[in-house]
This record gives C-alpha cells, sequence and structure tokens, in this order.
C-alpha cells in the first residue's frame, strides 16, 4: 500500500488495521526506505461494543498512547482475536486523537443504509463524537464507490457535517492497493466469515472500487465536493506524529546511591573474571577494560546488568542457561556467566557483537531448557516489570504456497483429499518450487480442466506472502521503563499468563525496542533431566568438568553415531563426520558451522575436507588472512573471519565491520550489502590491492553472507554437542531416559531412539501399570522402562493417578485397578491394547484384557458371574502386537516392522550389511522412512533415511527421480528402493534408481521428520 500511495504521488496513507496497529511498523520503515517526504500515519480502526467500527488516527504521541492503552484494556479482556471498545473507554482515552465517522460499519453509517434512513440516530452519534473529541478533532466521512445509492447517504452525510460544523473528508476507504486486488479480498472475506464463494453472497464487495486512487481519479469523483479533498490533505497535515517519536525507553537497572550501572557492570565483571579464569591476566584484563569502556561510552550497562540478572535467577533455580550468538565474543558476557565460551583463550572477535559505530542495541540470545523451566525465567521477567513493563513478541506467520493452496482451495469448495495429495506433492521447506501450480494440482487429483484451476492459482498466487495470522515469537522479550501499552498495544497470547506485543520482533528493532530472547532449547531440557537422573542414582555428572579430549567420545563421532546428540545427528551431518574424523574440541566447532547453506552455497564444504585430508593445498587467498583463516585452513567459515579480513585487507574501522555485519544479518538485503561492498572495493583500491584479488575477496565474502554463521555461535553450539555426546557415551540409560521424555525434538522420533537404545544393548522395557511411573525411568545401567505418558490418548493426569494410587498400595487384580482409578473406558482399552495391564492378576494377555477392560468394576457389574475362560480368547500374534503397539504409541519395543517383512522380501539388503558392498554395486535396499529431506540448497534433489532392523541406510534421490516418484515418496511409510551403492571415505549411501512403495498393513500410522 504504501509503495503503490508513493507511485500515485501521494505525501501520506494511514494504515487503519481492525483493533490494532499491525501494520504500521511496516508501513513507518517502507516509508523510510522510500525516497521523499513521504509519512506513515498511524490509526486503528476500533470495534465499538454494539459491533459498529470507529477510525481513530493519532495527531500526537500522548495519542498514540491512548489509541494503544484502549487497544489494550479492550484485547486483555477479550478472547484471542476479539476487542469491543465501550464509549466510556472512548471518552477516557480520547485526548491526542481525531475520528472519522467510518464507512457503511461505522456508528454513524449504520443508521443510513438498508431501508429508510433514521437521520436522527446519525444525528445524535455524531453528537456524541463530538462531546467527546470536540468539533475539531472529528471529521465526517464520505466515500464514493460508484455505487447505487452513495450519493445519498453522501448528501445527508454532508448535512450532518455542516449542522454539527464540522468538515467532510473525501475517503475513498481502500483494502487494497490495485483494483486486482478484489478477488484475493473477496476470499479473505470468505474465510473470516467460514464460508464459500458459492454462498458468500453480500458478504463479497460490489465491486473493484475499493483501492487507492490517483489524485486525478479522486477529483473526478468529487468533482462537486472539491473541499472534501482540501480537508483529507488538512487532516494529514493535522497528524504530527509518526512512529519515528515513539518514545520507548529501556529500564534502568536499579542502584544503590553512591553507584552507578557503569561501577556496578565493573564490580560484577571483575569478581566474574576471578570466578572465571582464577587469575586475570594481562590479555584479559586488557580486553575487559577494553570491553567495559566501550559499553560505558555506548550507555549500555544497564542492559548487561538486566541480562545477567535474568541468567542469575535462572542460576540460583538450578535451571541450566547459556549465552549464544555474538554475546559469546564478550569476554565480560563470560565474566558475567552469560556464556560459557572464552572469547579470550578462542581468540573471538569482539567487535562482531560491539562496536564504536554501532547505534542499535546489542542482542544476547539465552538459551534454556524448553517446557517449564524456560517458562519459570518468562514468568520471572514479567513478574518483574509487572503490570504491563514486559510482553513477547509477536511473530507473523505468513502464507507460503501450501498454506495458501489449501484455504483458497476450501474457499472455491475444491476437494478436500486433493488439497491434501497437494500439500504432500509440495517443494516442502526451503526446497524451491520444481513443479509448476497447474502441473501439481493436476497430480493431486484436479482436472486440467476444472473451471476453477485458473482461480485457485490466481488466489494462492496472490495469497503467497500475505499475513496468515498473529502467533507469539518463541522467545523474544520485550521491558520498557514505562507500561508497554502506551507503546504498543498488547494482547493476550494463546498461552496462559503470557501477553504479545502486535509486532514482530524485526518491527521492535525497527523501531529501537530492545529484545531479549530467551530460547527454549530442547536439548538443554533433556541434558538437564539426564542430570538430575545421574545425581538421584548416585552417579553425579558436572557439565563444567567435563573432559574436552575424551577419546571414547570422537569414536563415536567419527563413526557417526549421533542419532539423539545435539546439532550432529542430521543425515548430512553424520555423512561428513566419518570423512572430517574430529579429535579436538575445535573439530566440533567447525563440524557445527560447516554443514550450514552459507558454507554449503559458497562452495566451502568441499574444499575445507579436501583441505584437512592433504587433497589439496592450503589457500589463504592473501597471505595477510593467514591468522584469520589458519584454524579453518583459509576458508571462511565464520562471520568473525569475513570481519577481519576487511579490518586487515581494506583497514576497516570497528564501525565499518558493524556495516558489513549488519550487511550479511540484513534479511540478506542485496542493496546492503552491494553498498558495503562498493565501500570495500574502494578501500582495497586506495591500498593498493590487486583487481584479481578484490574479485576474490568481495566473491569470498558475498557468497557466505547468504548464510553468516559467527564463530561464537558455532562454539556455543558445539559445548552442548560435546555434552550430548559425553552422557550418551558415559550414561547412556539416563540419557536416552532424558531424551524420550523430551521428544519431539531434534530430527528422530521416539520410536528411532528406541531402535538405537537397542543397537548400544539398552533394554526398553514396555509400559506396565504396576511398574512404570509417568515417563520414562531408567532400572538398571542397561535397562529404562517407558511411562504411562508414552500411551497416545492417556492423559497425563490420569497416568499420574494411577502412579499415585500404586503408591499407596499394590494393585491386587485388574478388578482392583479398575475400581480405584477409576479410569475412563476409552483410556481402559488403550493400556490394554499396549499391553500396560498384563502384569496385573487377572489379566492373562492383552485380548483377555481387553475382553475384560469393557466390563465395569465387579461390584457395579450385574453380569460379573459371566466368566469367559482365558483360553477361549487366542493371544495376539507378533504381528498382532506389533500393530497393537503402533496404534497405541506409534512405536514398539519388540522387534522393528522390518523383521517381519524380511522372509517376504529378502532381496533388500540390511543397512548394517551396507558398508561390505561395493562402490558403484546395484542394490535393493528398503526399509521404514523416518526422515524426508529436500534442503533448499540441493537442487531439488531429496534425501532420504530408512530404518530396518540392524540401523539406517541413507539414499540420495536426484531431482529428476524424485519428480518421477513424487507420490510414492511423499505418501509412503515403506519403501523398497533399487540403486547404487556409493561408498567412499567410510561414507555410504544409495544412489536412486527406482522407487515402490513396500506394503505392510500392520504399521500405517509412522512419525517421520519430513522436508523441516
Amino acid at each position: 500500500m504504501v509503495e503503490r500511495a508513493c507511485e500515485l504521488g501521494m505525501t501520506s496513507l494511514a494504515i487503519t488495521d481492525r483493533d490494532g496497529v499491525y501494520g504500521s511498523a511496516r508501513a513507518n520503515l517502507r516509508s523510510r526506505e522510500l525516497a521523499g517526504p513521504f509519512r506513515a500515519l498511524v490509526g486503528a480502526e476500533v470495534t465499538l461494543e454494539d459491533g459498529t467500527v470507529l477510525p481513530l488516527l493519532a495527531s500526537s504521541r500522548s495519542g498514540y498512547s491512548h489509541l494503544c492503552q484502549m487497544l489494550t484494556r479492550a484485547k486483555l479482556r477479550a478472547d484471542k482475536g476479539q476487542a469491543r471498545v465501550t464509549w466510556d473507554e472512548l471518552e477516557e482515552f480520547s485526548g491526542g486523537l481525531h475520528v472519522l465517522t467510518g464507512d457503511e460499519e461505522g456508528p454513524v453509517r449504520r443508521f443510513l443504509g438498508n431501508g429508510e434512513p433514521d437521520v436522527g440516530a446519525a444525528a445524535a452519534v455524531l453528537g456524541k463524537l463530538v462531546q467527546i473529541y470536540g468539533g475539531d478533532h472529528v471529521w465526517v466521512e464520505v466515500q464514493r464507490h460508484r455505487l447505487r445509492g452513495e450519493r445519498l447517504t453522501g448528501r445527508i452525510l454532508t448535512e450532518l457535517a455542516q449542522a454539527h460544523r464540522l468538515p467532510v473528508v473525501a475517503s475513498n476507504g481502500p483494502c487494497a492497493a490495485r483494483p486486482e486486488g478484489r478477488k484475493v479480498l473477496d476470499a479473505f472475506t470468505c474465510l473470516r466469515n467460514h464460508t464459500r464463494l458459492d454462498f458468500a453472497g453480500t458478504l463479497l464487495t460490489r465491486n473493484a472500487e475499493r483501492h487507492l486512487k490517483a489524485g486525478q481519479e479522486m477529483e473526478e469523483l468529487f468533482a462537486d465536493q472539491p473541499e472534501a479533498l482540501r480537508n483529507t490533505l488538512r487532516l494529514a497535515e493535522q497528524l504530527e506524529f509518526t512512529l519515528e517519536d515513539l518514545g520507548y525507553q529501556f529500564p534502568r537497572y536499579a542502584v544503590e546511591p553512591g553507584e552507578s550501572e557503569d561501577s556496578i557492570l565493573r564490580r560484577e565483571t571483575y569478581a566474574g573474571a576471578k570466578r572465571r579464569y582464577g587469575k586475570i591476566s594481562g590479555p584479559v584484563r586488557r580486553q575487559l577494560e577494553h570491553e567495559l569502556d566501550l559499553i560505558r561510552r555506548l550507555g549500555f550497562s544497564g542492559y548487561f546488568l538486566i541480562v545477567w540478572q535474568i541468567t542469575e535467577f535462572a542460576r540460583e533455580q538450578g535451571i541450566l542457561a547459556q549465552g549464544r550468538g555474538s554475546a559469546a565474543n564478550s569476554a565480560v558476557c563470560y565474566s558475567l556467566g552469560i556464556t560459557n565460551v572464552d572469547p579470550v583463550g578462542g581468540n573471538l572477535l569482539f567487535e562482531r557483537f560491539l562496536s564504536e559505530g554501532r547505534s542499535s542495541w546489542p542482542d544476547i540470545d539465552i538459551d534454556l531448557p524448553s517446557g517449564q523451566r524456560r517458562e519459570a525465567v518468562i514468568q520471572e521477567v514479567f513478574r518483574r516489570y509487572q503490570p504491563r513493563g514486559a510482553a513477547m513478541t509477536a511473530n507473523v506467520i505468513t502464507y507460503r504456497t501450501k498454506s495458501a493452496m489449501r484455504e483458497m482451495g476450501k474457499v472455491l469448495d475444491l476437494p478436500e483429499e486433493v488439497l491434501g495429495r497437494f500439500s504432500d506433492l509440495g517443494g516442502h521447506g526451503d526446497a524451491p518450487e520444481t513443479v509448476e501450480l497447474r502441473e501439481r494440482l493436476e497430480m493431486a487429483g484436479l482436472p486440467g480442466r476444472h473451471p476453477r484451476m485458473g482461480i485457485a492459482i490466481e488466489l494462492c498466487q496472490s495469497a503467497v506472502g500475505l499475513p496468515r495470522h498473529l502467533g507469539q515469537h518463541s522467545g523474544g522479550m520485550i521491558i520498557s521503563d514505562r507500561p508497554l501499552d502506551t507503546v504498543v498495544p498488547l494482547e493476550n497470547a494463546s498461552m496462559p499468563g503470557r501477553v504479545v506485543v502486535q509486532w514482530d520482533k524485526d518491527d521492535c528493532a525497527d523501531l529501537g525496542i530492545v529484545k531479549v530472547d530467551l530460547l527454549g532449547l530442547g536439548m538443554l531440557s533433556a541434558i538437564q533431566d539426564t542430570l538430575q537422573i545421574c545425581g538421584e542414582r548416585g552417579r553425579p555428572v558436572d557439565l563444567a568438568q567435563l573432559p574436552k579430549d575424551d577419546p571414547a567420545v570422537f569414536d563415536m563421532l567419527c563413526r557417526a553415531d549421533t542419532i539423539g546428540l545435539f546439532q550432529v545427528e542430521s543425515r548430512a551431518q553424520m555423512a561428513t563426520l566419518p570423512r572430517m574424523q574430529p579429535r579436538v574440541f575445535y573439530d566440533i566447532v567447525i563440524e557445527t558451522a560447516l554443514i550450514r547453506p552459507g558454507p554449503i552455497v559458497g562452495k566451502m564444504v568441499h574444499p575445507y575436507l579436501n583441505r584437512r585430508n592433504g587433497r589439496e593445498p592450503i589457500d589463504w587467498i592473501d597471505d595477510r588472512f593467514k591468522p584469520a583463516l589458519e584454524r579453518t585452513l583459509g576458508v571462511p567459515l565464520f562471520q568473525e573471519q569475513v570481519l577481519r579480513m576487511a579490518m586487515v585487507i581494506a583497514d576497516f574501522t570497528g564501525s565499518e565491520a558493524e556495516e558489513l555485519r549488519r550487511a550479511m544479518s540484513f534479511h540478506r538485503s542485496p542493496e546492503r550489502m552491494n553498498r558495503v561492498m562498493g565501500k570495500l572495493r574502494g578501500a582495497m583500491t586506495e591500498r593498493g590491492v590487486e583487481a584479481a584479488l578484490q574479485e576474490r575477496i568481495v566473491t569470498a565474502i558475498q557468497s557466505f553472507a547468504l548464510y553468516g554463521f559467527p564463530e561464537s555461535h558455532a562454539i556455543s553450539f558445539a559445548l552442548i554437542a560435546y555434552a550430548s555426546a559425553w552422557l550418551k557415551v558415559h550414561r547412556m540409560a539416563e540419557f536416552y531416559t532424558g531424551l524420550i521424555n523430551n521428544q519431539p525434538m531434534g530430527f528422530y522420533s521416539t520410536a528411532t531412539l528406541l531402535q538405537d537404545a537397542k543397537r548400544h544393548g539398552i533394554r526398553v522395557l514396555p509400559v506396565c501399570v504396576v511398574r512404570s511411573g509417568a515417563e520414562c525411568e531408567v532400572v538398571s545401567d542397561c535397562e529404562i522402562r517407558l511411562g504411562l505418558g508414552h500411551l497416545k490418548g492417556v492423559a497425563h493426569a490420569m497416568a499420574q493417578r494411577i502412579v499415585q494410587c500404586r503408591l499407596e498400595s499394590p494393585f491386587r487384580s485388574l478388578s482392583d485397578f479398575l475400581q480405584r482409578t477409576k479410569i475412563p473406558l476409552d483410556e481402559r482399552r488403550l493400556l490394554a491394547q499396549a499391553g500396560a495391564l498384563n502384569a496385573l492378576p487377572g489379566a492373562a494377555h492383552r485380548r483377555d484384557a481387553l475382553w475384560k477392560a469393557e466390563r465395569l468394576p465387579r461390584e457395579q457389574d450385574l453380569f460379573s458371574c459371566l466368566e469367559v475362560p482365558e483360553d477361549r480368547l487366542a493371544r495376539m500374534s507378533p504381528v498382532e502386537r506389533l500393530q497393537a503397539d503402533y496404534e497405541t504409541q506409534h512405536l514398539t519395543t519388540g522387534p522393528h516392522p522390518m523383521f517381519y517383512l524380511r522372509e517376504t522380501f529378502p532381496d533388500l539388503w540390511r543397512a548394517a550389511d551396507l558398508p561390505q558392498a561395493a562402490h558403484g554395486e546395484q542394490v535393493m535396499v528398503g526399509g521404514l522412512v523416518i526422515c524426508r529431506q529436500r534442503p533448499g540448497t540441493a537442487k531439488g534433489h531429496v534425501f532420504l533415511s530408512l530404518e530396518d532392523e540392524t540401523g539406517i541406510s541413507n539414499v540420495f534421490v536426484p531431482s529428476s527421480t524424485f519428480e518421477q516418484f513424487r507420490l510414492v515418496i511423499t505418501q509412503e511409510s515403506f519403501l523398497r528402493i533399487q540403486g547404487r551403492v556409493q561408498n567412499q571415505d567410510g561414507v555410504v549411501s544409495v544412489y536412486a534408481l527406482h522407487l515402490e512403495g513396500l506394503p505392510f498393513a500392520p504399521v500405517s500410522e509412522v512419525h517421520s521428520h519430513d522436508f523441516r
């Protein structure tokens, strides 16, 4: 809308979203980026208690604050997505606002349409608005959309304005930038009203006139009322407020008399440095002084103290917390315990985190265990800045092809099965679309000549990229020195106890609102649970004391035995580890960073591995880069290295390096990158750098900048990766238990983790109401037992009730169990089907338990005397038990499904035997598909992981073969694949030539990691 307004020569535009200022931040940013004196004005359409809609516009900061407070009050007392403002609240928050009378949904116009106009009622409402806002802040809005009857309505409105001595303003009430936007507008109207186009009727717009119009066209429309157009310009001039005058301030850290934020930060930093380093060496002291001086001059001491305060709270509560990202480049952060990476010992570049020229606030991300532990930290922040000084940032979810076609298809009444198949056939994840929408729809079952084929494609393409709904960011919190509802409206999140602002994290950053990320890591939660179990079993582990040179850990990494580990468990990581043969901690740092889109797109992976294995010489690009690139063998893998290269070759200052960093980080903006590259070339030319070398340097930086990854970030992740690997080696039963209790996370389902545990000698015991807890538990060093909570359909509260009843006294029989737990019939059936009742006296086997679980407890059962002998009910066969396991748990503690298929398909190679196959040998493999990947960097190729009873086979499917067998690959749970073995450097995969489904009816619902 802003771009179109500028094209039409307008100098201002007000985005008035319904009950919010959702789009105002984006409009403000775009108006700054566009050349010319364009202003993005701020307002909102508020919904009144009678359902009418009133447009309000902010003329000053106080008016904007009043608007935000009013919207917040309405939002927080209503269900999500709803809001109602009372007339009393209009009066309470009227200062600094201008009001328009609105369109046909407005409180004035509602009396002038659909039948005989009630001019008296309309005049009464208008008088009420004048009483609240004053005559100089009320504007009678007249719209013309070339509709029958609007001239009469406009005449009545003009007369009402004259009677109240109010100005008339001309408006088009635009809902789209261009006329062609009408179609998608109608589609969204149907979605909002939960109907289809065929039945929408008068809900739809009557023509395509509600779009932005050029000045000449508006002059023609209002040729008889030129003063209305002049009043529109006059109103815009009176609206002085824009979001550039937001007035946000970060909170001050509370200090005692005689102290300052700077003095407290210095004291706590040096106290922490003594704990971290023991003796503070000269290099450490120099780095601390350098950082503290810069932090003081930039005015960021309070920010560091507040983040430190949050991490200290987590530590006091026994919650693992670790800062990551560029904050790990800071010795101050390390000393305060915010991060766990020593930047002095690691020779990390502080300017990657903070530099002289930085105008924006630093960004410190804190990783916390996901779940209740992270929620405890979030709620502590809410408590400290109550009542409204803290909120979560929003996350604007936009339409992608899959969601756009599904919703536009519903509007067009396309068959649900067609839309489902269309979703399955998509490009998936970050992969580019390789099939045209028309072809995809035809493949999904919509005939090419279907009358709605064309409009389905058009609506889908129009919707892609548009906002779909407002969610909450995974952990971004903003805090303020004043109530946030004076800065941006707040509303309830779907999660109880949380409120969110109406802007996402990028909007907040653009407007200078400081965000602290409290991110949940499933692996940290699994590690914390593992440590707790270790302590309870008398085998405590201190993560800070883990040796970083454990041979067994590196042996496991070298053979890619990494299922369940952090960051190194993907198929691509598994294919790299045997080639890399990591033997020291920094190798894990490189491994973490190497398999990323940046190095892959920049073609850095193979050069690094070849140089590491002596297959090609090291190339420093320029000898001056050797200190920066030495640890990565001349391959720039990290943002810090790129910044050092610029500082060395072009004599970039810290502020210029910061500009380069922002260009690499700013939404991958080509304009910003080209501008910085121009400055870099100019500086290199001044220093006499040859043109050919300049080109190599610029190419290296530009290719890397697509997905720049900071070294400090990689080190932070490597610490967690190493810890997870050490625990898998030395506390295997506890580690698998911690992992299973924190699913879903990572690449693999619980079923695959259990299969991996069994291959490592861990016996997995099934769910049992006599022995299981609510969660998975360690029985011994080589045994774990699944918890009652792993049954799909047994409520967590019921699982806890069973455990509590058992603690009071053991269950004497099945009847005693049913009487005391009072478990509902559907949950009884699940327990019986899963075999969880088998250990109870009176339940001989699963089928017997199923029969008896249907009956009421004995004293309530009039037919309890009708016994069925146990031998009348046959036990379930092994395949029936497998089927029951997957139906109730999506997994089995018994043999893998492929164990039962092996005799039927004897030509299939087992995963464990594939390393014996010669490179290029034709083989047939088969298994359960546990992972389908099609990364955006893979040019449409697909990677499959097939699991059997011996392990996992990795399959490479070229893009052409994927297109040929797309439906089979996306729809079948078990696959049989003919292909050629690729056996190189200890890495084995199968190059797929032909694929087909491997039918196995007992297992139909399988959880796999697909296209993520």
